[in-house]
């Protein structure tokens, strides 16, 4: 149990065992939006944002208050490039696949990093009648989900349990909240990592983008 002074005032309690236990059903909560709820028609910006609440609304931190999307988010993602302009004001299936890519990476990648990631899928699957399309590769990508989250599971709980052999010598009433420190912290540097590592590979792949043109432009 956790007992943070707030202020100098009341207290707040934090029960850490209870918290651990939340963190993993929340992570049994977690879903993707499957093929087979994306809607068959093209929709209206207006439909594609009410889509887009009702299905990930669920998975924010204020499911009441937090915006999954907004028309201000779709005309952005269109003129930074990450997002195909619609035809006739209307968003295909392909456009909601991207969205929702894009709802997944803007918390751990930057506007321009996914644009560089975007690139080439919009460039060879988007709109094109190949065999191998973008909802091949939603699907691909997202069947991994369930392996992850156990993966997932078993690394929180790690990381939990290494938290609660630090701090061992402090008075018992700081040493919870230091070990919940603890916790966050190594939370924290993975996330760090992974985002270094992310970024690494979008600059190799724009580095390589640009010596490909840099050659064809002297073969020219």
């Amino acid at each position: 149990m956790v007992i943070v002074q707030v202020n100098g005032a009341k207290s707040m309690t934090i029960d850490t065992q209870d918290l651990l236990n939340s963190i993993i059903q929340s992570l049994n909560r977690i879903h993707h939006i499957k093929p087979e709820e994306l809607p068959n028609i093209d929709l209206y910006m207006d439909q594609v944002t009410t889509f887009m609440e009702q299905r990930l609304r669920s998975a924010t931190r204020n499911p009441n208050e937090d915006k999954i999307l907004t028309k201000t988010m779709i005309n952005n993602y269109a003129k930074n490039d990450l997002l195909p302009s619609p035809n006739k004001k209307k968003y295909s299936r392909e456009h909601i696949l991207l969205l929702i890519f894009i709802y997944y990476m803007k918390g751990v990648m930057s506007i321009s990093d996914i644009q560089e990631l975007f690139s080439p899928l919009n460039e060879k699957y988007f709109g094109t009648d190949k065999e191998f399309n973008l909802q091949d590769i939603y699907n691909e990508v997202f069947s991994m989900e369930y392996d992850q989250i156990d993966s997932l599971k078993k690394d929180i709980i790690k990381k939990f349990r290494t938290s609660e052999k630090t701090f061992t010598e402090v008075p018992e009433d700081e040493r919870e909240f230091l070990q919940l420190f603890s916790f966050i912290c190594l939370l924290s540097y993975d996330v760090y990592v992974k985002k270094l590592l992310i970024e690494k590979i979008i600059d190799g792949m724009a580095e390589e983008k640009k010596e490909k043109e840099t050659k064809e432009k002297e073969k020219k």
